[in-house]
């Protein structure tokens, strides 16, 4: 297997699935729909359907059922970007390269593009019931839905949004355990979230589901680990935003708490356990293993 072209490959399926589900640029609202548009077709590695397909294939998935799920969770995702970037969260004026949503559309349509992302992910995930053939499937989709919302929400993201934003506020009583919690939510549950809905979609059991929940955690917590490396380590012509950006809002990250070295080793850790778990499954994707290595080392 050729990593990088079954990577493209894949990837290139990746973006067909979302173009297919975005909305039509057309009508009173259609400023907003351009908006959404242009930070979902900004790029990006898309991450989070890709687990989430990969692990469907792995668990036995074939068919279509999990793609407006793909399509979810990449909103999800670039709806939370959209209000990242904005003045009142981090205040950055690029992402992937190119000028950051606000900036372009303003900051009230960028909160608008947002919350549009987020309902429309719904939306669009709720299409899956029309791909469903038995009950057994309709009871699958249902089970991804409550993951769905669970993971974006204030048990999930949200809620590790929320403990950031209060972080800055003091960040001399940050602790250890209060970081590791926003990045348990704000950034590892939606690739928890990916990870087990296409298991969930796949048909997988209560103890497989649990340990994919387990292999994404160690998956989300090394990639967050990684994003700190890399804002001190990386450079904006090669990841494509200012790096730095921590530093400059006087954020706690792990590089800042644990120093360079130790929070190198977490990532190393973190990643020999998630690989062991994905090759302790009967059926092996060889593929998904990979893709969670260079995920984790990745350098943009």
């Amino acid at each position: 297997m050729n990593f990088e072209e079954t990577l493209r490959e894949k990837t290139k399926q990746i973006e067909a699935v979302l173009e297919s589900f975005l909305p039509k640029e057309e009508g009173f609202q259609k400023t907003v729909i351009e908006a959404m548009n242009y930070s979902i077709l900004a790029g990006g590695k898309r991450l989070r359907p890709m687990l989430l397909s990969e692990t469907y294939r792995m668990f036995g998935g074939t068919d279509r059922l999990a793609d407006s799920f793909m399509a979810a969770v990449e909103m999800i995702h670039n709806y939370s970007l959209v209000h990242d970037d904005l003045p009142a969260m981090d205040n950055d004026e690029y992402r992937r390269g190119r000028k950051t949503t606000h900036v372009v559309y303003g900051e009230g349509m960028a909160v608008l593009a947002g919350d549009g992302l987020l309902n429309y992910a719904f939306e669009t995930a709720c299409r899956a019931f029309e791909e469903a053939r038995s009950l057994e499937e309709y009871k699958r989709v249902a089970a991804a839905l409550t993951i769905l919302g669970k993971k974006a929400g204030i048990y999930g993201m949200i809620g590790g949004q929320c403990a950031d934003i209060e972080a800055e506020k003091k960040q001399d009583t940050v602790t250890p355990d209060m970081l590791l919690f926003i990045h348990e939510n704000k950034t590892a549950a939606l690739i928890e979230c990916a990870m087990m809905c296409g298991a969930v979609l796949a048909g997988a059991d209560e103890r497989q589901i649990a340990d994919v929940e387990k292999c994404a955690y160690n998956i989300g917590i090394a990639f967050q680990i990684q994003d700190d490396i890399l804002d001190v380590t990386g450079s904006q012509e090669i990841l494509g935003k200012p790096v730095g950006s921590d530093a400059k809002n006087n954020k706690i990250t792990f590089v800042t708490m644990h120093g360079l070295d130790q929070s190198q080793e977490m990532v190393r850790s973190l990643s020999r356990e998630a690989i062991a778990l994905l090759s302790s499954f009967p059926s092996r994707n060889l593929f998904l293993e990979k893709l969670a290595e260079q995920l984790i080392y990745r350098e943009k």
